[in-house]
Order: C-alpha cells, then structure tokens, then sequence
C-alpha cells in the first residue's frame, strides 16, 4: 500500500509526477522545468499550496534542478517548504537515448529506496485518514470533464477559486483534493 503524504510535492516534469504516483499517495504538482520562472500564476499556486498542505520540493540535482530549486525557494521565503535530494548519480533514464547535460540521474531514475529515503529526511507528514476525494466521475458528473463545454467550465471554476485559467483538468483535480475535502467543494456548487 502507497503511503499517504500530507504535503504537495513539487517535481520538474510529467515524468517524475508519474514516477513519484507510483511510490507515494500525494498530491504531485509539475513545474515543467523552466517554466516556472514564465509562469507566475503556477508560483502563487503553490504559494498557496504552501500555506495549505506544505511544499516539498524534489528537483533533479543538477544544475537546472538547482535553479528551479532556489527559485520557489527566493519566492515562498516564510512560507512552509521543505526540501528532498536526491543522490548525484551517474546514468541516464531507460526512456532517453542519452544522458543529459550534466550524465546525472534524475528524479525518475531514481530506484525507489533514494526516493522514499529522500522524502523521509525533508520530513514529511503521513497523512492519517484518507477522506473521501472528488474523483474524475464527479468531475464527468459536474460537467468539467468529457463534455464540450468542460474546458469552459474548469476555467470559470479555476477562476473563482483563483487558481491558474488553463490548468489541465487532472491537475485542476489535484489541487482541489489538496484544498478542499469533498464536501466542501460540492458546496462551491
């Protein structure tokens, strides 16, 4: 059974999400690399998932990793963050024909023992009761997703919860889980 974190981990890219989804019960929010110096909407976001459920940032550790690092670092000063490393491997990801820049390993590279270990010494906090999550069918249900008008609806949500307009419908679904249990967002209705 995949232990339940409390707090938002924040990685680099899709593909350490997924690796991290298959280890952890949490809420994994992506920065998509670089983007998120461009992106100031997703920065207030997970200022806000910092105050709510805690941040714990896991880059890659190489220079770019670093970068992203120190940069939610700077912004979210005074605000609950913690910090996971990895180890500074050698390798590539099975999915790449070559290493990158630096012939470091990333996050989704990682064997699951470096992951768990990493997270274990930012200290996050083992969530103790699973509540009842809205789902992708109360999503389909409400309208927000499968329909033709979805997108149109997720953003007008989005907006009244002040949230980024063009979050996609999974990660929209994510964060409302880390902010707000089922009950209080059937309200919002």
């Amino acid at each position: 059974m995949k232990e339940i974190i409390k707090e938002t981990i924040v990685v680099e890219g899709k593909y350490d999400k997924i690796r991290l989804s298959s280890l952890f019960d949490a809420n994994i929010i992506q920065t998509d690399g670089f983007m998120i110096f461009k992106n100031k909407e997703m920065l207030s976001l997970l200022g806000r998932l910092a105050d709510e459920t805690g941040i714990i940032v896991l880059t890659d550790s190489d220079g770019a990793g670093f970068k992203i690092r120190n940069y939610i670092k700077s912004c979210l000063k005074d605000k609950n963050v913690k910090h996971a490393f990895i180890p500074s491997l050698s390798g590539k990801e099975k999915r790449k024909e070559k290493p990158g820049k630096e012939g470091l390993l990333g996050v989704e590279g990682m064997r699951d023992e470096a992951l768990i270990k990493a997270l274990a010494i930012a200290g996050y906090h083992k969530e103790q009761k699973e509540e009842e999550k809205i789902t992708k069918v109360d999503f389909f249900t409400l309208g927000l997703s499968g329909k033709k008008d979805s997108r149109e609806k997720r953003e007008k949500l989005a907006k009244k919860l002040n949230l980024p307009p063009r979050i996609s419908a999974n990660m929209l679904l994510d964060v409302i889980n880390a902010l707000y249990t089922k009950k209080e967002f059937f309200e919002l209705f």
